[in-house]
Order: C-alpha cells, then sequence, then structure tokens
C-alpha cells in the first residue's frame, strides 16, 4: 500500500483493538484490510493485495467477505478513506462518496461509506 515507506508508517494507534483479516495462498499472506469499530459503525482501513496479485479479484473478495462479516455482526454503516483514483472500485461494493477530502503523502484521500 506504501512500498516506499516504512512500517511504522501504516501503523495506526487503533492496531492493538482492531480486527484484522487477511486472505492467504499456501499459507501466504497476499491481501489484508483492517476493521477499526465505534458504536454500530466500522471503518475499514489498510486494504491491500500485493503487486503480483493485484487485478485478479482478491481484493474484492475480502472487502466482501468484511461488508457481509459486519453487517452479520449487527453494525449498520461501514466507511473508509479511499484513494481519490480508487472510488470507482468502492462504488461496486455501494459505497458512496462524502465530501471529506485529504491529501496524505501527496495522495488525495475521499471518505467514502454506506448503509449495511
Amino acid at each position: 500500500m506504501w512500498p516506499d515507506q516504512p512500517f511504522d508508517f501504516v501503523k495506526v494507534p487503533d492496531d492493538p483493538t482492531g480486527k484484522h483479516f487477511g486472505l492467504f495462498i499456501d499459507d501466504k499472506i497476499i491481501a489484508v484490510v483492517s476493521l477499526f469499530i465505534r458504536d454500530d459503525v466500522v471503518q475499514f482501513r489498510k486494504l491491500a493485495t500485493e503487486t503480483a496479485f493485484q487485478g485478479l479479484g482478491y481484493g474484492t473478495a475480502l472487502l466482501s467477505h468484511v461488508i457481509n462479516w459486519s453487517r452479520q455482526e449487527g453494525y449498520h454503516k461501514i466507511w473508509c478513506n479511499a484513494r481519490a483514483n480508487k472510488t470507482a472500485f468502492y462504488q461496486k461494493f455501494g459505497m458512496r462518496e462524502t465530501l471529506h477530502t485529504y491529501t496524505k503523502g501527496g495522495i488525495g484521500f475521499i471518505v467514502m461509506e454506506r448503509t449495511l
């Protein structure tokens, strides 16, 4: 996700309390996503797929899984900070852009959300 940055760049203070999901092939993790829950709202962060496995549907499968898991657990909304150039990917999952935007590391982000 941030291949030119040190590992600490992707750490967030809530990591120890987050729910972390991974997709494995032959015992090798190839895609990850972390969920952070407040009340009945889920934020997903750090959705990433190994470069060699991108474009093969693994990120789609993982995001579909966490959306379904969140719904089954009784949460009512899911949201993320989407890279501005990836909003079409998230729209496939029923996520809608909000007016909240920001820049990090020279990359533009848009907050996207959907009701579960």
